[in-house]
């Protein structure tokens, strides 16, 4: 039997990951599976997904299948799970049918506790804990565009089997050019990706602006640095190994990307219709300050702010 990978969620992280893996549907003989929803299905099934990158040009793919009913799906080696965290608790029961003992799954979404959440739903599969630097979203149906970050998947082991590798998985990423990197214990990455996408998103979407303007303000780069310096205590707070230059470090990641780069929470806070992932944004933040006994002040200011633009979420 052939490799079966599938893709759950083909927004912008999983588009980009997901076009790559395709490229194994000749190489390997592989089946690739993308599940997706709307609009955005419907151009992947008739034209199939238009790949545009900052610096690796453009490509076109065509999953086995492109659905959006999880039942089509097959027991899976290798599951990337790319949806928003909103959609998490829906989209963990309905993989169980397509796991089992043997698959690896990779979820990349913002987060510090997306393991401990999807293991409430799933007691079976290998779930390494990941995340990814990586400037993408769908720029109209059928159609991905990247603009920013390395485009490296960081993956660490199951806590349930600590000195399990997944070498397959490695096989798997080199073949299809997709760059990564491995850590026995990938907390601490996991929380210098929190305290980057966190504090971007919150900042951005509070005072609706760009990546870059952020950056070039100095009031609202001030604002950037301190909701990094809250999330980082509460890291320590954890027994998170931070570095003490993390927020410069941060800070200078940020200017890496596009002068228009916005997050993937400010792109969904800017729309009424749409659901947005504040929960584990400010409310994460917010939830373990009061846990922990941390102050954050700065993080309260803008949970109201985005509370008062947009209430209800």
């Amino acid at each position: 039997m052939g490799l079966r990978i599938g893709v759950i969620g083909v927004g912008g992280v999983g588009g980009y990951f997901g076009s790559k893996l395709c490229r194994l549907i000749s190489a390997r003989g592989a089946e690739v599976y993308f599940i997706a929803r709307g609009a955005h299905l419907d151009a992947i099934r008739q034209n199939g997904l238009l790949v545009q990158t900052a610096t690796e040009g453009e490509w076109t793919c065509k999953p086995t299948l492109a659905t959006d009913d999880f039942q089509a799906l097959p027991v899976l080696d290798l599951c990337l799970v790319c949806v928003k965290s909103y959609d998490l608790q829906s989209v963990s029961p309905r993989l169980r049918h397509c796991v089992s003992d043997g698959t690896f799954i990779i979820p990349l979404l913002n987060g510090v506790d997306i393991y401990e959440r999807m293991r409430r739903e799933l007691d079976v599969a290998r779930i390494f804990p990941a995340c990814t630097y990586i400037g993408t979203h769908i720029a109209s149906p059928g159609k991905i565009a990247q603009r920013g970050g390395d485009c490296k998947i960081q993956l660490g082991a199951d806590p349930q089997a600590p000195g399990v590798q997944p070498q397959s998985v490695f096989e798997i990423f080199a073949q299809s050019g997709i760059a990564y990197e491995w850590f026995d214990d990938i907390s601490s990455e996991l929380w210098r990706k929190y305290i980057f996408i966190a504090s971007l998103g919150v900042v951005q979407a509070s005072f609706e602006k760009t990546l870059g303007q952020v950056m070039e303000s100095p009031e609202l780069s001030r604002y950037l640095q301190l909701v990094m310096e809250e999330i980082t205590a509460l890291g320590r707070s954890k027994g998170v190994e931070l570095p003490d230059d993390i927020v410069a470090a941060n800070c200078r990641r940020a200017r890496t990307f596009a002068y228009k780069t916005k997050t993937s929470f400010q792109r969904d806070f800017e729309r009424a219709d749409r659901p947005d992932e504040r929960d584990i944004l400010t409310g994460t933040i917010l939830r373990l300050g009061v846990e922990l006994g941390v102050d954050t002040p700065v993080s309260r200011k803008l949970a109201e702010i985005l509370e008062q633009k947009k209430p209800g979420n």
